[in-house]
């Protein structure tokens, strides 16, 4: 039963992706900072094999213990079913022993989920069949900002410069033209992912076939990229209130330590605190940093974005500004930038998660 004068949010993660992980320890971020006295939370984690339980809301076990991420298992515990029928009751719990149940009616989902199955459009088309808001992108953003080369396409035809790079379907190699024009080194990802998983960076052309096929594990598209020289350069963006402009935070740069080549998972997650240093706010000129905040905000628009956002540039030593990715459900841990550019912009966790919530309840109209 809802608590009368409380919001209900279900707080959905996990998932089917290599980012399952993550995604748990964004989770345990988003609980801790939401506050009981304004919402009622259900904690529904997703199994990796896609089982949907109502899981513990205690934010200590979703954290990263001993460099280990945390898992939702099919233990974790009693089994939910999402119904997408709007009139069926949304959540319902599937008892053994006393059958199918509706829990209350949840207000808004926040799924904070990264990667395929949960940023890709997939559950946020599952929750418009079931008339229940969330936080977050529609179906088409959340779709094309987690498609790379569909980023790249929509960007570049609102005038964001992105650097050189080449598609690879299934049964596609590169060509001998391919290789002049994009020079190594190179980085090979998968064209729909996240956090990292499946790129290689490429420094000579005979560990090519190597890379792809990693890439190829996650996602038959792989994309090639041609390195941009320069400074990784984050800004993000929030859906503006009532409705307004975009808003976009003050910039952060991300600086590799201690030897790490580049920004991997394990840099991002696991040894952060060893090889990373941030500047929240970023060292750049004035110009530059408008420059970047234009840019990010535009990107947001033009693939139709909603809620938020985190827009990855390169800025390179002569100051010109080329766009990477654009995530539509970025990082929540500890160590995440979205919410730590936020706060040096003035917007404090607490606040910020509160801010999307409404926001996704404002946009349906509740």
């Amino acid at each position: 039963m809802t608590t009368p004068g409380k919001t209900r949010v279900a707080i959905v993660f996990g998932g089917r992706s290599p980012e399952h992980g993550i995604s748990c320890v964004s989770a345990g971020s988003v609980l801790d900072a939401l506050d009981p006295d304004e919402f009622e939370v259900v904690p529904v984690g997703i199994t990796r094999q896609g089982q949907w339980v109502l899981a513990s809301g205690d934010p200590s076990q979703l954290a990263i213990q001993d460099r280990k991420l945390p898992e939702i298992t099919s233990s974790s515990g009693a089994e939910l079913v999402l119904r997408a029928d709007p009139a069926a009751g949304g959540l319902m719990v599937l008892d053994p022993t006393q059958g199918p149940r509706a829990l209350a009616d949840v207000d808004v989902v926040f799924p904070v989920l990264h990667g395929a199955y949960g940023e890709d459009g997939t559950i946020q088309g599952m929750l418009e069949m079931a008339d229940i808001p969330y936080v977050g992108a529609n179906v088409f953003a959340s779709a094309a900002a987690m498609d790379k080369e569909f980023t790249k396409k929509l960007c570049v035809a609102e005038g964001i410069p992105v650097g050189p790079y080449v598609v690879l379907r299934s049964g596609m190699t590169m060509t001998g033209e391919d290789k002049e024009r994009l020079g190594l080194p190179v980085f090979v990802k998968p064209s729909r992912a996240g956090s990292s998983f499946g790129i290689t960076k490429v420094d000579d052309w005979s560990q090519l076939d190597a890379a792809v096929a990693t890439a190829r594990e996650i996602d038959t598209k792989v994309l090639v990229e041609g390195a941009v020289v320069g400074r990784e350069i984050e800004c993000g963006v929030l859906e503006g209130e009532a409705g307004g402009a975009p808003e976009a935070s003050v910039l952060a740069e991300v600086r590799m330590i201690g030897g790490h080549d580049w920004y991997d998972f394990e840099a991002k997650y696991i040894y952060a605190d060893e090889v990373c240093e941030y500047d929240v706010p970023a060292n750049l000129p004035e110009r530059v940093t408008r420059q970047v905040q234009e840019y990010a905000a535009r990107a947001f628009t033009a693939l139709d974005c909603s809620g938020l956002a985190r827009v990855d540039f390169f800025v390179t030593p002569e100051l010109d500004v080329y766009l990477n990715e654009i995530n539509t459900m970025p990082g929540f841990t500890p160590t995440s930038m979205f919410p730590r550019m936020w706060a040096a912009s003035g917007l404090e966790y607490p606040k910020l998660v509160n801010r999307l919530i409404r926001t996704a309840l404002r946009r349906a109209g509740r």
